[in-house]
């Protein structure tokens, strides 16, 4: 198995492409470049009522990148309707040092001091790519998201990168556009300065 080097993956991404695995204990990688995009517009991000109520709950104890390793392997593990996940060891590790080298980042949501919900991603210029988000309690994963997009709004990126259009995200104002109109965008985006941290 060779090993996937994270500037590999920086290099990936900063032309609209990314890593994926069949299943969590497939070692082959391969490359995707989707026809259709899906994006969460910043500006339209969308928070559905029922939500606000678990919001203003204080529910759920919210953080950044304090337990990046956490997350990830929690989005590689089978979940209900979820048998089969994408990540596999090798991308786990790449991810994880590009989280050591400030290009990778996680929100995490705690309950009782258990973690219960997050998602993580990757960072660059103004973009932002959602790479995979979990939830062991209802709506951990939601707040997450919630906080991960007012921290990019506050911060100035332009690009909320969703890789795949999903009813869940369209609730939020999540779209689908083609790969010449991603690419435009992620040109603009990457040419912008933003700092997740």
């Amino acid at each position: 198995m060779s090993e996937l080097r994270p500037d590999t993956l920086l290099c990936a991404y900063s032309v609209g492409i990314f890593p994926m695995a069949n299943d969590r204990h497939d070692q082959e990688i391969f490359w995707v470049e989707p026809r259709r995009r899906g994006i969460i517009p910043l500006d339209q991000f969308h928070i559905p009522r029922s939500l606000k109520k678990v919001l203003r709950s204080d529910r759920f104890r919210v953080t950044v990148d304090s337990a990046f390793e956490g997350v990830i392997r929690a989005c590689a593990e089978p979940a209900p309707g979820r048998h089969r996940t994408w990540l596999n060891d090798e991308l786990i590790a790449a991810y994880c040092s590009l989280a050591a080298a400030g290009h990778a980042h996680s929100v995490e949501t705690w309950r009782d001091d258990q973690l219960v919900g997050g998602l993580y991603g990757v960072s660059m210029g103004a973009a932002f790519f959602g790479e995979s988000m979990f939830s062991r309690e209802r709506d951990a994963s939601k707040v997450a998201l919630v906080h991960l997009v007012e921290r990019l709004a506050a911060r100035s990126f332009k690009l909320l990168d969703s890789q795949f259009m999903t009813d869940h995200l369209r609730q939020f104002g999540g779209v689908e556009i083609d790969r010449d109109a991603y690419r435009r965008r992620l040109r603009q985006a990457l040419l912008a300065n933003a700092s997740f941290g």
